[in-house]
């Protein structure tokens, strides 16, 4: 994730991205990211339009999203990657619109699911162990098929 070493910019809030630009950039889908928007997992996107026909209600403006945003979805990537439920994700970006009262809730939700994420990483190394295993028997298999051959030639 980037991490902001500084303080970002005055435009890191400003909408600059389409949402195929967005969805380029992440690797999502405009789909997905209207979903992530309806059900609340997004904060609301700037919109910017009308759109020809738009009758300024929001509908038929075009979501203009800002790095803010890509941040956001680069976060929720990490969050789903490492297997967050879509629940537990809602409830952080709850958190996180509460504002800063939230930040032990925010912080002690992402220690259990770090404490699952190492959970899970154990399990991996564990399957991989046995992965490693059954890698090694077949090449001590081929090469001592090999020496046979060898020595019958």
């Amino acid at each position: 994730m980037s991490v902001q070493q500084t303080r970002p910019s005055a435009d890191y809030e400003v909408g600059k991205y389409s949402i195929g630009e967005v969805a380029e950039r992440t690797g999502l889908t405009a789909h997905t990211l209207r979903w992530y928007e309806r059900i609340g997992l997004m904060r609301h996107v700037s919109r910017q339009g009308p759109r020809t026909g738009g009758n300024g209600d929001g509908r038929g403006s075009r979501r203009r999203y800002s790095d803010h945003d890509l941040d956001w979805l680069e976060f929720v990537g990490k969050m789903r990657l490492t297997g967050m439920p879509v629940a537990d994700m809602l409830r952080y970006a709850e958190l996180v619109r509460q504002g800063d009262h939230t930040r032990r809730a925010r912080r002690e939700l992402l220690e259990d699911h770090r404490e699952e994420v190492r959970n899970r990483i154990s399990d991996l190394q564990s399957c991989l162990l046995v992965i490693d295993y059954k890698i090694e028997t077949y090449a001590d298999a081929e090469a001592s098929n090999d020496d046979e051959h060898s020595q019958a030639g």
